[in-house]
């Protein structure tokens, strides 16, 4: 995300990109590479053997604004499967292996002996050992690799989950296209690779990508202008915050890295940011956060100089495809429709005939799909940790669902639809679990049914009356009590509350909820020494820690001890203490 407004001034113009014959510059200048070199012979002899058979395979490619328009229906039809994110994915493996990457399957979204983070949430996960040790990896000598990655970000650091919806590029779960070299080539061939799928491959048109860089990396900022001929009007340097990437906040590997971004040309002005959408991130990994006895993190030189990189799926086919939005690619796209036709036969059976929002469609398509490939890969929902976030997903989807009128269990009736856009040899498990992620989704919606109705209907008469006193917000004490009470979701809330035009302070409801979480243990700790206390004491015994026991409870809003009290001395002793 290009979050530094000022650099924006520099853009004035798109002037074309000079022709880049990338291959011979690059073999030049990594012959003192082996692995390098030998990434670039397979390059060679692919593209030889993709310009002979692009017309027969139908690939990816970008179609111009005005070609899309003019297209015929057979023309416009072989373009959408070309593009569709099945090809794309398929697409994007093969280049690779055939210069020689080796294809890794996607691992869980459950990290693997990693208590550092919550969930997979980038595609170099599953290679952390690897870019700290890459010639100790217990599973072999691996110099380059492929993959498409399963992640999820609603929870630690990275967290898209309050975005998904009301941006056109935010998700929970989404796909991550990556290639990553460990000890073999680094950035003179990593950046020219890039560049040449995007450009010569997919076609995409040079004047529309954007570049940033780390602001101290002059390496890479002359591999764009110098080697590539992007024209320095395009070539951002940006700081730590937008091009230094860590996997989480706790020790691991990072560098710094170059961003290639789409000018999506959607109205916007040149010097805004939402203008532009980051496509593929090139991380070059050369640094690692280590813990020191104490915990504090410090910065130390990897092993071996290695290469991360990491484009969203999603957002690739958005540009293939032509779309405005991530969610009207063809993937996402069946289900906010079968999402749509739901909440429309409902309200035409109600009587209550109204378009459900788009932000409400685009959390159910998102949301359902997150649970199912978490589910899928063994999460289960509970009150702690990741079967908390899922519960969560899952909740959050079955309340923007009511508010559309689907008052009954409907998430277990898309995964079909989802099933029927998912590629079975990318991603088996799905599908081996399918009766399984209908059964967990029906069961807890189930179970959530009676609360989120009560609770969307004690929300909604807080919202009338708000509205009847000409308030625009809500006390953070009724949206409190309301999770408390009912366990209704706070961002729920927030949900039902925006699309009437109603806030409350979520921050300080958040706090409201810490200090709730404190005061229960508290008073956990001392029902349990009163407790202990009952369960020891003897005809004789009425002590000074007895007495101060039940006077902490009662400090603490306990006002009964029944469960302990097993006589009438005890029962006196605890009515005087009040």
């Amino acid at each position: 995300m290009l979050a530094t407004r000022q650099l924006l001034l520099r853009f004035q113009s798109h002037p074309s990109s000079r022709c880049c014959s990338w291959l011979s510059t690059t073999t030049a200048a990594a012959s003192s590479s082996a692995t390098a070199a030998a990434a670039n012979n397979h390059h060679a002899a692919a593209s030889n053997h993709h310009a002979a058979t692009d017309a027969a395979v139908g690939r990816p490619r970008y179609i111009a604004d005005n070609d899309q328009r003019s297209s015929t229906t057979t023309t416009a039809a072989a373009a959408a499967t070309s593009n569709s994110a099945a090809a794309i994915r398929r697409d994007f493996v093969q280049y690779f292996v055939d210069r020689g990457h080796e294809h890794v399957k996607s691992s869980s979204l459950v990290p693997q002996n990693d208590p550092t983070l919550l969930f997979v949430n980038a595609g170099m996960v599953q290679f952390k050992d690897r870019f700290l040790h890459p010639r100790a990896s217990s599973s072999g000598r691996l110099t380059s690799a492929v993959s498409v990655q399963k992640c999820m970000r609603a929870g630690g650091k990275h967290n898209d989950l309050t975005n998904v919806g009301y941006t056109p590029r935010h998700h929970t779960f989404f796909e991550m296209l990556g290639n990553f070299s460990f000890g073999g080539y680094f950035k003179e061939t990593a950046i020219p690779l890039a560049w040449d799928y995007l450009t010569a491959h997919l076609q995409l048109p040079k004047d529309r990508l954007m570049i940033t860089v780390y602001e101290t990396d002059d390496e890479s900022y002359a591999i764009w202008r110098d080697k590539i001929g992007v024209p320095e009007s395009r070539i951002w340097r940006l700081g730590a915050a937008d091009n230094y990437w860590s996997m989480g906040d706790g020790p691991g590997p990072c560098g710094p890295c170059t961003e290639i971004h789409f000018d999506l040309q959607n109205g916007l002005d040149a010097r805004d940011p939402e203008r532009y959408m980051e496509i593929w991130n090139v991380v070059f990994m050369q640094e690692q956060k280590v813990a020191s006895s104490s915990g504090q993190l410090s910065l130390a030189p990897l092993e071996t100089k290695c290469i991360d990189t990491g484009m969203g799926l999603e957002r690739l086919a958005r540009v293939l495809q032509g779309k405005a939005s991530n969610f009207e690619i063809d993937s996402l796209a069946s289900l906010t429709a079968a999402t749509a036709a739901a909440a429309s036969a409902a309200s035409q059976a109600s009587g209550q005939l109204a378009t459900p929002p788009t932000a409400f469609l685009n959390i159910v398509a998102d949301h359902v799909r997150a649970a199912s490939f978490l589910i899928a890969d063994g999460v289960i929902p509970s009150n702690l940790g990741r079967g908390y976030v899922l519960r969560r997903v899952i909740r959050r989807a079955a309340g923007v669902g009511l508010q559309m009128g689907l008052k009954k269990p409907f998430l277990a009736d898309l995964v079909p639809v989802l099933l029927a856009s998912t590629d079975p040899t990318f991603y088996p498990e799905i599908f081996a679990r399918q009766t399984e992620i209908c059964a967990i989704l029906k069961q807890e919606e189930e179970v959530f049914s009676s609360a989120l109705h009560s609770g969307v209907s004690m929300l909604n008469s807080e919202i009338d009356a708000a509205v009847q006193r000409k308030q625009a917000v809500l006390a953070p004490a009724t949206v409190f009590r309301l999770h408390e009470s009912h366990g209704f979701p706070i961002d729920l809330a927030r949900i039902i509350s925006t699309q009437r035009g109603v806030s409350f302070d979520e921050q300080a409801i958040e706090q409201m909820v810490v200090d709730n979480r404190e005061m229960t243990r508290q008073r956990s700790r001392a029902t349990g020494s009163a407790a202990s206390l009952l369960t020891n004491a003897n005809s004789k015994q009425e002590t000074t820690q007895l007495k101060e026991a039940i006077v902490s409870c009662k400090a603490l809003g306990l006002r009964s001890l029944s469960v302990w009290v097993r006589d009438s001395r005890i029962a006196k002793l605890f009515s005087r203490c009040s």
